[in-house]
């Protein structure tokens, strides 16, 4: 069963998905890994894989992930009394995570990150009336019932990035790597040149196959410069502004 991402997420991959389910398909493996799981939007397009891996390092996004996972019944109960508007926003916002229960805060996450501006997930602020689709509070259980089946067995790990490349690599094991995009903000953790660096070395020395995906910068061409490149022009939306930039997809074969 298909789905799509369960709310906005700095450089999504939904526009990308026509040229990067091809790759997946051109590539044989039993196991498929997301070291950068964010939205998630390959992972919800493709055919499932006999084995699936979504990690990241952001703790609240990985809760949210396992709630929805094996919890569905009782988060979709914490937005029973719920409302969309500014000042629930905020007051969401001033919570104190650990103070709440893991399903509190995958609610919590979830209701904020459906309604930040631009998919932020830090320096949010609510995007109520620009353009956004909002949240139907009505319809959470039956817009996540496809995403529950989907990870359903999916492994979800909280690691590192290199703990997690580490741990899966094998020769039958494919990476999709949707690393911060260069000189970009809202991911929620820093990402240096020298983490980059890191990444393309760990590339040339998988086992396994991996596609990286990352914007079209002199630096990161640099960086990953040894690997196949396809160049995509991209067309963003952002108010009433339609922009455009290309993105670079790198494969190890």
């Amino acid at each position: 069963m298909k789905t799509t991402t369960l709310f906005p997420w700095p450089g999504g991959k939904t526009r990308l998905l026509p040229h990067l389910l091809p790759l997946v398909a051109d590539a044989p493996h039993r196991t498929y890994v997301e070291a950068f799981a964010g939205g998630a939007a390959l992972l919800f397009a493709r055919e499932p894989a006999k084995a699936e891996v979504l990690n990241d390092c952001h703790g609240e996004l990985v809760r949210l992930y396992r709630v929805v996972a094996n919890h569905l019944e009782e988060f979709v109960r914490q937005f029973k009394w719920a409302l969309t508007s500014r000042e629930m926003f905020r007051w969401c916002q001033l919570q104190h995570p650990d103070t709440l229960t893991d399903i509190q805060r995958a609610a919590r996450f979830y209701y904020l990150q459906r309604l930040a501006w631009g998919g932020k997930a830090t320096g949010q602020t609510p995007g109520f009336g620009r353009g956004g689709k909002g949240l139907n509070l009505l319809r959470i259980e039956e817009d996540l019932s496809a995403a529950h089946l989907r990870l359903h067995k999916v492994t979800v790990e909280h690691l590192a990035w290199q703990q997690c490349m580490a741990k899966y690599d094998a020769t039958d094991t494919l990476f999709f790597l949707d690393p911060p995009y260069w000189e970009t903000e809202g991911y929620g953790a820093p990402f240096g040149m020298e983490q980059y660096q890191e990444l393309a070395r760990q590339m040339a020395g998988l086992r396994g196959a991996a596609i990286l995906t990352i914007n079209d910068h002199p630096a990161m061409r640099e960086v990953f410069g040894q690997f196949r490149d396809r160049v995509v022009p991209i067309r963003y939306t952002i108010g009433r502004q339609a922009v455009q930039r290309r993105e670079l997809i790198y494969t190890t074969w």
